[in-house]
């Protein structure tokens, strides 16, 4: 397939699922280039979709959650704008079939890392931004979020898991959790690890898995407080 060719599929791949039409091909191109493929990469537009993609949350829940404290809509905004959840969007948009890569990266399985996935995203919201306006780029993360945003928890809720298993032992005068790595496995680009969360002698352990010792923690930290509140609750 030729340059021109890519061209036009990137273009139709940007107005089917972005739902944007751009005006300059090229900064379409940028956003989706990966540092491994050249010197001029989607660093830059990363960087400037990052801040794009903030205020826009930050208006949105500042609008739709009028009684959330500030650090309530802290707390909405991290579970909305992370690195899983914006990987998430990239696969869903297909941004691993049309992000430009470097051979070794691309051999390496680079398409799927959950990084590139979330700075191509960030990056395409950048180049939007540039080419139509706040407002254009606005819309993009409006319609990029809108079922996210409806589907998230009441406040108290979005508290991860880790936290709210700690409160609930502190709030008994017991001790904190632990958490060990019991085994890791996959390929450095698709790694599973299994996490352990023990209490003392409050109840046996529960384990987690993710694609990152994090997930995993959280994961294994939500069994935990399930089983625990179920039992003496």
């Amino acid at each position: 397939m030729n340059r021109e060719s890519e061209a036009a599929d990137r273009e139709q791949w940007a107005r089917t699922r972005l739902d944007y039409r751009f005006n300059d091909l090229s900064l379409l191109e940028q956003a989706l280039t990966h540092s491994s493929a050249s010197r001029t990469n989607n660093e830059r537009l990363e960087f400037l979709g990052d801040a794009v993609l903030g205020i826009s949350i930050a208006r949105l829940l500042f609008e739709s959650r009028p009684d959330d404290t500030e650090g309530e809509l802290t707390r909405a905004r991290a579970a909305l704008v992370n690195g899983t959840t914006m990987a998430e969007i990239g696969r869903e948009l297909a941004i691993d079939t049309q992000i430009i890569l470097g051979k070794s990266e691309l051999r390496a399985g680079g398409a799927q890392r959950e990084s590139a996935l979330a700075d191509a995203l960030e990056a395409l919201i950048g180049a939007v931004f540039v080419d139509g306006g706040h407002a254009a780029a606005d819309r993009l993360v409006q319609w990029l979020f809108a079922a996210r945003l409806a589907a998230l928890p009441r406040t108290p809720e979005l508290k991860d898991a880790k936290s709210r298993l700690q409160e609930w032992l502190q709030g008994r005068g017991l001790g904190l959790p632990s958490y060990a790595v019991d085994s890791e496995f996959g390929s450095d680009h698709a790694k599973i690890f299994v996490v352990s969360c023990t209490v003392g002698e409050l109840a046996a352990p529960t384990r987690g898995a993710g694609s990152s010792r994090r997930r995993a923690e959280q994961e294994a930290a939500a069994t935990m407080l399930r089983e625990l509140t179920d039992e003496h609750e």
